[in-house]
């Protein structure tokens, strides 16, 4: 029934994103599910070989592995509930999405970025539904704790700065 459940979720976040201009370029499908993959790939691995707080060296007084689980939002912010939690995220996906829509439309790159972002966002929703937390390992020990969905929302995010800026910069054709 849990599974029938996520699915469900999954299916609702990635049709809505189902605008045709999204779809011309398969970048953003290819995106999410690649995130998607690669992030729960890893929290699956992280999960099966680490008991929570657990820590590893990877890189020595670099990066490490270090299995938390968290119950709040990004940064610890946001409180603990679940349902707030994915309906911050979906109310956030809706907002990128309405800003970038048309961009999105003419650029492979938005595109991309929005994959990133939205399958960032569905790997810890996943985690949420499947857990009850979302699962982070990557630890720079400077920082705090996250994962791969957290690092491609914030390349999303950033792509879609840099791209902003770029088209903002860009000289306009006179008229």
């Amino acid at each position: 029934m849990i599974l029938d459940d996520q699915a469900s979720v999954i299916h609702r976040l990635l049709t809505c994103f189902s605008d045709p201009r999204l779809k011309t370029v398969s970048g953003f499908p290819i995106a999410i599910a690649a995130v998607i993959g690669l992030d729960q790939f890893s929290k699956h691995r992280v999960v099966a070989t680490f008991v929570p707080n657990e820590s590893r060296a990877v890189i020595p007084h670099l990066l490490y592995w270090t299995y938390v689980q968290n119950h709040a939002g990004a940064f610890g912010l946001f409180g603990t509930q679940p349902w707030l939690l994915v309906g911050m995220a979906l109310v956030v996906l809706g907002v990128f999405w309405y800003a970038f829509r048309e961009y999105a439309a003419n650029s492979a790159i938005v595109r991309l970025a929005f994959g990133a972002i939205a399958g960032g966002a569905v790997g810890n929703i996943i985690d949420r539904f499947h857990y009850g937390s979302v699962v982070d390992f990557i630890d720079l020990r400077w920082w705090p704790v996250f994962n791969v969905a957290d690092s491609c929302i914030t390349i999303g995010v950033l792509l879609l700065i840099v791209t902003t800026f770029r088209r903002e910069r860009a000289p306009r054709p006179a008229n």
